[in-house]
């Protein structure tokens, strides 16, 4: 396959993830009564269901070709950038909402550049500092817009939702990184196998949550209320993980990480596009601005490892 059109299917998955990936922002407010940890537990319980049911009709086959390595690899991403990034995700968002958590995590497309990028692969660092910057730059837009706007959060649940956006941050840039060389040193099993498989493990680590996530005692909830709270997490589960993560399995594979990593600042868009329809407000100046220079700054990066122009 050439490399114009590795890099076009590259960029196609990385931009129909970002939309599934966008609703996770959404989930937390949908399930503002429950707590982050219920919340994480039914996520990847449902992820976990569902990657069995579609593991089932090759299940022979992909279990033949597991070994220790591998299951053990498994359970760290998921712990990772599943369990562990989700809680962080879903703290932050219930303590200041979808803006700041979506546009703090979208500074992935920065941090797994500058961890991820190796000499010789991709385009090199110093080629793509301005575009970097001008993500960091929306990242600084957000921040500001934030704390000195009047959202209706006071400054201590904003600190508290900036602590679990960057917990967030830093799991899900540990994941990104290892599971694209993981996936590279991996070629027995397909993106959609390491994806299903990376859900098997996760749904049988959330197991562990069911207990002090679902202990009897915390606040009472109505069936309707348990009906919506599991019709959410099997959307997200199917959409943001089975879907979502199978696609960004494939463009990890089909891009290097200098520009995979970019690709992330979709996942910011459209989770700023489902916030602020949520909310029934438009975007202010300083958020016009930090989604103005993520995509700038995304786009530029998208140009410079054009094949005619990627420079040595």
């Amino acid at each position: 396959m050439s490399t114009s059109r590795n890099l076009l299917l590259g960029l196609l998955c990385g931009l129909v993830a970002g939309a599934f990936w966008g609703g996770v922002f959404l989930a937390p407010k949908l399930l503002a009564a429950f707590t982050p940890l219920q919340m994480t537990a039914g996520r990847y319980i449902a992820y976990g269901l569902a990657s069995a049911v579609l593991l089932v009709p090759t299940w022979k086959a992909v279990m033949a070709k597991m070994d220790g390595r591998d299951w053990r690899d498994l359970v760290l991403l998921s712990l990772l950038g599943n369990l562990i990034y989700y809680v962080g995700l879903s703290v932050s968002v219930q303590a200041s909402g979808v803006a700041l958590a979506s546009l703090v995590i979208g500074l992935l497309p920065v941090t797994v550049t500058l961890v991820g990028a190796k000499p010789g692969e991709g385009v090199a660092l110093r080629h793509l500092a301005a575009p970097l910057a001008l993500i960091v730059a929306g990242g600084v837009c957000i921040n500001v817009s934030v704390f000195t706007g009047n959202h209706g959060v006071g400054v201590g649940k904003q600190v508290v939702g900036l602590l679990g956006a960057t917990l967030a941050l830093v799991m899900w840039t540990a994941y990104a990184v290892w599971n694209a060389r993981r996936l590279a040193a991996t070629p027995k099993f397909t993106s959609h196998e390491w994806s299903l498989l990376t859900g098997l493990a996760t749904g049988l680590l959330s197991l562990l949550l069911v207990v002090p996530a679902f202990l009897p005692g915390g606040k009472v909830h109505a069936a309707s209320d348990w009906t919506w709270f599991w019709m959410v997490s099997f959307a997200v589960a199917i959409g943001a993980s089975v879907i979502g993560n199978g696609l960004w399995n494939a463009a990890s594979r089909l891009l290097p990480l200098s520009l995979s990593g970019q690709l992330i600042v979709f996942e910011t868009l459209f989770a700023l596009l489902y916030g602020f329809l949520h909310e029934g407000r438009w975007p202010s100046g300083l958020e016009w601005a930090a989604i103005v220079l993520m995509l700038a700054g995304v786009l530029w990066s998208v140009r410079l490892h054009r094949p005619a122009a990627n420079p040595a």
